[in-house]
């Protein structure tokens, strides 16, 4: 979890048709409204947008996110809480069902709606580095959302599963690819870089027959999570 601070998100455009999606707010990148509101948009543009091929979403140097905005989550408004889970699972969503291909370059920490962050993409990019990156919930006193458990089930490793989710284990570089928060995990400043690279390579696909395959391979989850989250409207 992370304390609420500004949203900062800048955009790149590639002329391979990568558009690369920057958070930085200087602090912990809490998956804030602001936060959540702005990347939506730009995920919900970038499935408009048929001259954008791929999307990158990374953090800043060190820090990926640390979690929802604490500012909401420590407030003992429960509707309030809600409804940011609520947005922030809608968001998650949005990502894993996107017909543009998104690769997560996870830049350092990455934990709770963090970590979500980055089992929503369909690359996931990670240093090799001594980082904390996992679903932290059960140790703070939080359980994880339905939306939230579908996903992680449809991601890590069944092996890790109860481990990751439940058990609140926080996982290294290393870690995080053997429990199936990354798939690669790179020297720290190549993680950009390499995520670059997949983007461009993916978004020389056919963005129709990704989408299709994709979305067929998710569609159980995607109706699971969607399902959570009607439910909590």
């Amino acid at each position: 979890m992370a304390m609420n601070s500004p949203t900062v998100i800048t955009q790149e455009r590639h002329s391979d048709g990568v558009l690369l999606v920057t958070m930085d707010d200087g602090r912990a990148n809490a998956v804030s409204h602001a936060l959540i509101t702005e990347l939506s948009a730009i995920v919900a543009e970038a499935n408009r947008d048929e001259s954008v091929r791929a999307l990158v979403i990374a953090g800043r140097p060190g820090r990926f996110s640390a979690g929802f905005d604490l500012s909401v989550i420590n407030s003992g408004d429960a509707g309030a809480v809600a409804e940011l889970v609520a947005a922030g699972g809608q968001l998650m969503h949005d990502i894993y069902a996107s017909s543009v291909p998104v690769v997560a370059a996870c830049t350092g920490h990455a934990v709770a709606a963090g970590a979500l962050l980055i089992l929503a993409s369909d690359y996931r990019v990670g240093p090799d580095a001594d980082i904390k990156i996992g679903l932290n919930e059960s140790a703070i006193g939080m359980a994880l959302p339905g939306w939230a458990v579908a996903l992680a089930a449809d991601r890590l490793s069944r092996r890790h599963l109860q481990h990751c989710a439940a058990l609140a284990a926080l996982c290294d570089g290393k870690g995080a690819v053997k429990a199936g928060f990354l798939d690669v995990a790179v020297e720290p400043v190549r993680v950009l870089e390499v995520a670059m690279e997949e983007a461009a390579r993916v978004a020389r696909f056919d963005r129709k027959a990704y989408a299709t395959t994709t979305r067929r391979l998710r569609r159980a989850t995607l109706d699971a999570m969607a399902a959570d989250l009607e439910l909590s409207h």
